[in-house]
C-alpha cells in the first residue's frame, strides 16, 4: 500500500512538473523592431502576426514588444541594446536599416527579418538558401525585369534616372540591379544621389529636363520626400516608377511591387518554424511570390498622362 502511495504521489509530481514545463514553454516572448511607420512595414508585422496565431504563437500565450525607430539609426542601434538586453525568444525586424543593426550586434536569438530588398548585399545573410547565421526572412526584391518591362509598356525609355542614398543599402542594391539591366534594355541609367533634403530640389529640376522617366528607390529620404518629387516629376510630364506600394500611394505613378502582408506571412511562416525549434540557417530566405502593378490615377489626371491598354491589362490595383 506504501509503495502505491509512493508511486502515485510521484506520478502526480511528475503530471504537475510535466504540465508547468509545457506552460513555461507556451509563454513565449518576441521582440519587434520596425525601422519607421511606413505602410509597408506595418502590413508585413499584420501579416507575420497572423500566421504566428494561426501557428499557436499569438496572444496572450505570446507577448510582443513592438518597438520602431522612427526612420533613424541611432534609435534603431539603442533598441537593438534594449533586445539584446531582455533577450526574447525571437527578434522581428521590418527593413533593411532594422534588421542590419539587430543582426550585426546579436547572435544568441533568432532574427526573423521582412521587407528587406537584398539580404546578402546588405550583409545580414551569407546566402539565399542559408544564412549561414541566425537570420531568415523574407524578401521584398522582385525581377527588375518585371519592372522595366512595364516601363517599357508605358512609354520608350533611353534615359532613367535613379534617386537612390549612398550608404543606404537597399537602396544602393536596388541602383546596381537596375544597372545590370542596361543592355538587355538598352538604356542609360542615371545614379542620381539624394544624400540632404535640400537635393531634390537642387537636382531634380536638370534631372527631370533631360529624363524619359524617373526610377525612386527606397531610402529614409527619398521617402520623407516622395510627395515633393512626385509632384515635381508629375509637373514636368515625367513618368515617375518604384518597387515600393506605399511610394505609389504617396504620388508615384507606376509601382511593381511585391505585396507587403504577403510578404509579412512568408516570414511569419519562419517564425513559426523557429520556435517550433528549427534552426534559422537551415530555413531558406525567400522573396514573396506575390506581386502586382500599382497605378497612381491621381498622379495621371495630374499629369494627363495617357495609359497604354497593353499597360492597363496587367495593372492589378489603382489609387484612385
Amino acid at each position: 500500500m506504501q509503495t502505491m502511495k509512493r508511486c502515485l504521489v510521484s506520478a502526480v509530481i511528475f503530471l504537475t512538473l510535466s504540465l508547468f514545463s509545457i506552460e513555461a514553454q507556451a509563454q513565449r516572448k518576441i521582440g519587434v523592431l520596425m525601422f519607421s511607420e511606413e505602410a509597408r512595414y506595418i502590413e508585413a508585422l499584420k501579416g507575420i502576426q497572423d500566421k504566428l496565431r494561426e501557428g499557436g504563437f499569438g496572444e496572450p500565450k505570446t507577448t510582443f514588444i513592438v518597438e520602431q525607430a522612427g526612420g533613424n539609426k541611432a534609435r534603431a542601434a539603442e533598441l537593438e541594446q534594449k533586445f539584446a538586453a531582455e533577450k526574447p525568444d525571437l527578434i522581428i525586424t521590418l527593413g533593411t536599416s532594422a534588421t542590419v543593426a539587430v543582426s550585426r550586434e546579436i547572435k544568441d536569438v533568432p532574427i526573423v527579418f521582412s521587407v528587406v530588398y537584398d539580404p546578402v548585399e546588405a550583409g545580414i545573410a551569407k546566402g539565399w538558401k542559408s544564412s549561414g547565421n541566425n537570420t531568415t526572412g523574407s524578401s521584398s526584391k522582385i525581377p527588375m525585369s518585371r519592372l522595366m518591362e512595364s516601363l517599357k509598356n508605358f512609354t520608350q525609355v533611353k534615359r532613367l534616372p535613379v534617386l537612390y542614398t549612398p550608404g543606404e543599402k537597399n537602396s544602393e542594391s536596388a541602383l546596381k540591379d537596375l544597372q545590370r539591366t542596361e543592355v538587355n534594355y538598352k538604356i542609360k541609367v542615371i545614379p542620381v544621389r539624394l544624400t540632404k533634403i535640400e537635393d531634390v530640389n537642387q537636382l531634380l529640376p536638370e534631372v527631370l529636363r533631360t529624363a524619359d522617366a524617373v526610377y525612386v528607390t527606397g531610402s529614409n529620404l527619398v521617402d520623407s520626400q516622395v510627395v515633393v518629387i512626385a509632384e515635381m516629376a508629375t509637373k514636368a510630364k515625367v513618368i515617375t516608377i518604384t518597387h515600393l506600394e506605399d511610394l505609389v500611394e504617396k504620388g508615384v505613378l507606376l509601382g511593381v511591387c511585391a505585396d507587403a502582408y504577403a510578404m509579412g506571412r512568408l516570414a511569419g511562416e519562419k517564425a513559426v518554424k523557429i520556435l517550433k525549434g528549427v534552426d534559422p540557417s537551415s530555413i531558406p530566405i525567400e522573396s514573396a511570390k506575390k506581386s502586382g502593378v500599382i497605378l497612381n490615377m491621381k498622379t495621371a489626371q495630374k499629369g494627363q498622362f495617357q495609359i497604354p491598354p497593353n499597360l492597363m491589362k496587367t495593372v492589378t490595383r489603382t489609387i484612385e
